[in-house]
């Protein structure tokens, strides 16, 4: 059935409300295909519970030799072990006003929704960037989609690798059409969760 889509193009994106087994089970099923990386972004959890939920995932990551992306604590991603950390624009600003020596020789990911967001994530030191959402999804209910010119905008100006995210489905001619909108992957939340 996924036969057809090259998985280390995929970000998976975590929402357990979304999950169809057990969450840890269907982070299992995920990681057996083999994704790019597992960003683990359960934006409702308090932290305590976020960073024990992270040390889960990371053994199972690990185990499947998928990369853990912790998202918006940085103390998660010292808990799991990890040189990676994804942030909104706005963290990542926050934390360098504060003289973020934790992020040093990190991997930074970044969200962003315009060409200008993703010069400024680059000069703030980010290693990549997500840009959406780019295709309706019911994740941002009555906004309208960026579309593939946004992406393609984007994609030509920024200096980082961007990676396509909302409403973006297993579906590999939509994952092509991306791809040669300049998008250097895509992030799939819904479908990764419900496979």
């Amino acid at each position: 059935m996924y036969n057809e889509i090259d998985f280390s193009k995929v970000i998976a994106v975590s929402n357990r409300h979304l999950t169809r087994l057990p969450y840890l089970d269907q982070l299992e099923r995920i990681c057996s295909f083999q994704p790019r990386a597992f960003l683990l972004r359960e934006k409702d959890l308090p932290v305590k519970d976020y960073l024990n939920l992270a040390l889960a995932v990371k053994k199972i990551c690990d185990r499947h030799q998928v990369t853990m992306i912790p998202h918006f604590y940085p103390e998660a991603a010292d808990a799991a072990d990890t040189d990676i950390l994804h942030l909104p624009l706005w963290k990542l600003k926050e934390l360098k006003e504060k003289g973020a020596g934790r992020l040093t020789g990190m991997r930074i990911g970044v969200s962003i929704h315009s060409t200008e967001e993703a010069e400024e994530a680059a000069a703030l030191g980010a290693s990549y960037a997500t840009a959406g959402h780019i295709f309706a999804t019911d994740c941002k209910k009555g906004l309208p989609p960026r579309g593939l010119d946004f992406l393609k905008q984007i994609c030509d100006r920024s200096p980082i690798p961007i990676y396509a995210i909302g409403g973006i489905r297993l579906d590999p001619e939509q994952i092509q059409t991306v791809l040669k909108h300049g998008a250097s992957g895509v992030c799939i939340m819904s479908q990764m969760m419900g496979m």
